[in-house]
């Protein structure tokens, strides 16, 4: 029987979100599966390269998880680009590689313009009237928002 090798590939320069959305899930499971999502969150809130071990700890103190089960997820996060894995002292450390807030930014930007792709009149459209509805302190930031770049974009600015 051959022997079957595995190469490192490189992971990718930016993370490989699917390209589907779960409307009714929460946060991040939005972008990525529920349990990957738990994982990342452990990892930011872990905020140091950490074993399996300590991540698979901290998920399961709200989520009743198998310990392969995180190592399994931790993994197709690297493959995704969205983790680093370092080997240290024997152990896989795990780290995000890029902090929480920069890669909420992407995968909201991502959304967007997705979302943008079906019809950007109607999506505007729809997402001022919920905004304006649901969030109406948001929305007036949204406003001094658009009028900034609007007088920026003029030369006003």
């Amino acid at each position: 029987m051959a022997e079957r090798r595995r190469h490192p590939s490189k992971p990718p320069t930016e993370p490989r979100l699917q390209n589907t959305v779960r409307l009714g899930a929460e946060g991040l499971a939005k972008v990525l599966g529920d349990l990957e999502a738990r994982v990342l969150r452990s990892v930011w809130q872990l905020g140091r390269p950490v074993p399996a071990r300590a991540v698979h700890d901290l998920v399961a103190e709200e989520h009743p998880v198998a310990f392969l089960t995180v190592v399994t997820v931790l993994n197709k996060l690297v493959v995704k680009g969205i983790l680093a894995r370092q080997k240290r002292a024997d152990l896989l450390h795990y780290e995000a590689r890029q902090s929480e807030a920069e890669f909420t930014a992407l995968a909201s930007r991502r959304l967007v313009e997705g979302i943008l792709s079906l019809s950007s009149e109607a999506v505007t459209a729809s997402f001022v009237d919920v905004l304006a509805k649901q969030d109406p302190e948001q929305f007036e930031r949204l406003a001094r928002l658009v009028r900034r770049r609007k007088r920026s974009k003029d030369g006003r600015e």
